[in-house]
């Protein structure tokens, strides 16, 4: 497995590597869900691209960024463990030499559910994304299904630009209670732990969604929202873990679209 550090490097590698590359772009903190999308990735392409970075231009919240959990020597062991031949490791400098200044705005979907409570969070996901899918030049790139809104806005901005690259989307992967996996989840308290699978069971409850908020909110959650689109039902929580609080988002699948 080898480590890239910059750009000019890694263009210099890409360029012999006439070879199916899949993708995996994360932020770090890696846990099992990405471990699947990993292991997708090595079953189904001749080499394998890990990049982690933590993408200021998504975060709304600074004291977010700042807390977002860094586990740089794990990852490595769990990529290496999983096969991968690459690990991308880009500096600021190096992606936004532009210092932000081109950006991917998108006049939608991305105004809704979280894009709704998080100004400027997707259009700094799709902008490191479409600038990592430039970089790398993956046959396929692969999301996790937890993510969904952004999964969906991924694949709808790939296919507006006619990007060649397949959006391989990977099932949700959760904890033996239910709860979705998350980078995140190692900040909640552990009082906070035990009350999260809470959000996932109301959300697949066989009632509205206003009555599962009102469940949710005399439960101790803080509800941003919870919304059911095309069959889909979204939600996004926050838990409040003392000094600080914890957001989770979840999706169910109630209804084939």
């Amino acid at each position: 497995m080898k480590l890239v550090h910059s750009v000019l490097e890694w263009q210099s590698v890409r360029r012999q590597m006439p070879v199916s590359i899949g993708f995996v772009p994360t932020m770090g903190a890696l846990h099992a869900g990405h471990a699947a999308l990993l292991d997708q990735s090595v079953r189904e392409n001749d080499c394998t691209v890990l990049s982690i970075y933590v993408n200021p231009t998504q975060f709304n919240n600074p004291e977010d960024l700042n807390n977002y959990p860094s586990t740089l020597g794990s990852d490595l062991e769990l990529a290496k463990e999983r096969g991968v031949d690459f690990v991308l490791m880009p500096q600021y400098d190096d992606l936004y030499a532009d210092d932000y200044r081109f950006r991917v705005d998108e006049h939608g979907a991305s105004q809704t559910l979280c894009g709704a409570h998080r100004p400027g969070h997707f259009t700094g996901v799709l902008t490191v994304v479409l600038k990592l899918l430039n970089l790398v030049q993956p046959a396929r790139a692969y999301f996790g299904e937890k993510d969904y809104q952004q999964l969906s806005l991924i694949r709808d901005m790939a296919k507006a630009f006619f990007l060649p690259v397949e959006i391989v989307s990977v099932a949700t992967v959760r904890d033996t209670d239910g709860l979705a996996l998350s980078s995140r989840n190692a900040r909640l308290t552990p009082e906070a732990r035990r009350l999260a699978p809470t959000f996932s069971r109301l959300l697949r409850a066989e009632a509205p969604d206003g009555a599962i908020r009102e469940e949710l909110e005399r439960t101790g959650f803080t509800v941003d929202y919870i919304e059911t689109h095309a069959g889909r039902r979204y939600g996004a929580v926050l838990l409040d873990c003392g000094t600080h609080s914890v957001r989770l988002i979840d999706n169910v699948q109630l209804t084939v679209a």
